[in-house]
């Protein structure tokens, strides 16, 4: 059968899409669901999203044989000539295989008027597999329940060969400066399945809030998990909401969240900041502060925004304490949640933004300089994140941190977040460090979107849909002996002026629509990427995201209801720095 090259509007873009010029499968009471060992977590979504989407029962029938490198050639043979086979799937059913041909998330979804076949190289690569396919069934496939019960559903016959170009395509997701209770944790991992999205990078502590239980340090969340009232804006801002706010999730909450997310084929990277970005630690326990500087026992919970001038001491007490944090968390968070195609085993340890005025006052923070024969109050810092890289490392654990803890060296198998600009990320491949890129001038999505008046609470650099999709994780000039260590990018979404799940999607969607296709589909140079057929694409996936509640920035600019006139913002004038 001919095969041409046609279109669909899947979002991340496909590899390859090809299809015969007619023919359709449709979708009805009677299609069955056929899982081979091991796509079980395919077959259980399908199921119970798909099926309670279109209304559907899906039941299940035993596949007709294990999968081979030699049936994966038979399938290939079917893609182009499925008459000429005799191994074609039984009518009226969608089947999920492995095929150990593939690369562990790359799958081939092929679709005749007969049946549906995912195959995956692993269960990760099926599970990809099924959401393309509900991408094609439409947007009432996004829903909870069916709205045209009994109808039947076509998929339009075509063959998909898809694989990521990246491994790591991550969010984060800052709960600390405004908690997202875990209901909204769990829809965001559903909104990262449905963009192909594999690593949720959770910010779990900051001067704002502690939001982990950790059962040997109950304080932390009795006391370190409220603030007694938020500035509203800006810090900038003279606006204050006046009452308090905080959170955390219970270590049964964090157990369910990572299930959640392996479920979808998501690792679950957990941050504890140190030694900065932690007064709402130093509040509940004032111990952990440089107490010959300042009276840590009058610290609260931090109400506002910025860098905090208040940061761990660098003390025997403090390691200890941590690695008491530690411990309950890398059980929460372990290593294989995911299995072999994950970073499960990531601990994110900060690092960032840590300001060295209180160790310059402090004569038990010279003194240690002086015991440990360091050069000066940065040499402390990476002395600080040196501890807990070999701590991890010994037990089998990666540090990764914001690009800051460069300065002062890394052991081998630390890995860092380019933050600010590429050039951290271009150091640290250099050094032959692993490197997720995510630097803020491109992916920091509290960055406002328009420069327009109505824009609420602009933040930063105007950073549009266009700017996003012609993001590049590969930092321009680095050669190709450095570039396989970037394990891709991610996108970052600081909560500071986000005080709901609205205000969450807004900043989010489109953008990280956008951002997806960058980290998942093999684009081309930035200057020659189609933006407008990725526009193209959107206006289909806009109705996906109206099915699943997103309240999305809409291309005509922002519902009256997500304006927040009178909110100081901290917009900034001009482009951004050069790459």
């Amino acid at each position: 059968m001919a095969q041409d090259e046609i279109k669909n509007d899947v979002i991340p873009a496909a590899r390859a899409v090809a299809g015969p010029v007619r023919g359709a499968f449709l979708f009805d009471q009677d299609t069955t669901l056929r899982a081979a060992p091991g796509t079980g977590t395919a077959e259980r979504w399908l199921r119970a999203t798909l099926g309670a989407a279109l209304g559907l029962p899906l039941p299940a029938v035993s596949p007709s044989g294990p999968p081979t490198a030699a049936s994966a050639a038979v399938s290939a043979a079917v893609s182009s000539a499925p008459s000429a086979v005799g191994r074609e799937p039984a009518a009226n059913s969608v089947r999920l295989l492995l095929d150990d041909t593939l690369e562990p998330e790359a799958y081939r979804l092929r679709v005749t008027d007969r049946s549906v076949e995912i195959r995956g190289g692993a269960p990760a690569g099926v599970f990809w597999g099924a959401q393309t396919l509900r991408q094609l069934l439409g947007p009432d496939a996004f829903r909870r329940a069916p709205v045209r019960p009994g109808a039947a559903h076509a998929v339009p016959a075509q063959v998909i060969d898809d694989a990521p170009r990246f491994r790591w395509r991550g969010l984060m997701l800052d709960v600390a400066r405004h908690f997202m209770p875990k209901d909204g944790v769990l829809r965001y991992l559903d909104l990262m399945a449905a963009h192909k999205l594999n690593v949720l990078h959770l910010h779990l502590t900051d001067d704002q809030g502690w939001r982990v239980e950790i059962k040997r340090y109950p304080k932390l969340t009795e006391t370190g998990s409220w603030r007694s009232r938020t500035k509203v804006g800006h810090r900038a801002s003279p606006l204050w909401e006046d009452k308090p706010h905080g959170g955390h999730y219970t270590q049964d909450d964090i157990r369910e969240i990572v299930a959640y997310a392996a479920e979808r084929h998501i690792s679950v990277v957990p941050e504890i900041d140190v030694p900065g970005h932690s007064q709402a630690a130093i509040a509940a326990y004032p111990e952990l502060g440089n107490t010959d500087v300042i009276d840590t026992t009058a610290l609260t919970v931090w109400d506002n925004w910025g860098v905090n001038p208040n940061v761990l001491a660098p003390t025997d007490n403090t390691l200890r304490f941590y690695e008491g944090v530690f411990e309950e968390l890398l059980d929460l968070f372990p290593a294989n949640a995911t299995g072999s195609t994950g970073f499960s085993e990531f601990f994110h340890i900060g690092g960032d933004e840590c300001p060295k005025d209180q160790w310059r006052a402090s004569s038990a923070a010279q003194a240690r300089i002086r015991e440990l024969g360091l050069a000066d109050e940065d040499e402390l810092q990476a002395w600080f994140v040196g501890h807990f890289d070999k701590w991890l490392a010994a037990r089998g654990r990666r540090l990764i941190g914001w690009d800051e803890i460069l300065e002062g060296g890394l052991a081998d198998g630390a890995a860092v977040s380019s933050w600010r600009g590429y050039a951290g990320g271009i150091a640290a491949a250099r050094a032959g460090h692993d490197v997720v890129m995510c630097p803020e001038q491109q992916v920091y999505l509290d960055h406002r979107q328009d420069a327009g008046a109505d824009e609420p609470v602009p933040i930063g650099y105007v950073r549009t849909l266009e700017d996003v999709y012609r993001f590049e994780p590969v930092p321009p000039g680095l050669d190709a002996d450095h570039a396989h260590h970037v394990l891709g990018a991610q996108a970052n979404v600081w909560t500071e002026v986000m005080e709901d799940s609205a205000r969450v999607d807004y900043q989010t969607f489109p953008r990280l629509a956008a951002f997806a296709e960058v980290a998942w589909s093999a684009l081309p140079a930035p200057s020659q990427r189609d933006f407008a057929d990725f526009e193209r694409r959107m206006t289909t996936h806009y109705r996906r995201l109206d099915a699943l509640g997103v309240a999305y920035r809409p291309p005509t600019g922002p519902h009256p209801w997500q304006r927040r006139p009178g909110i100081l913002g901290r917009p900034i004038d001009g482009p951004p720095p050069a790459r």
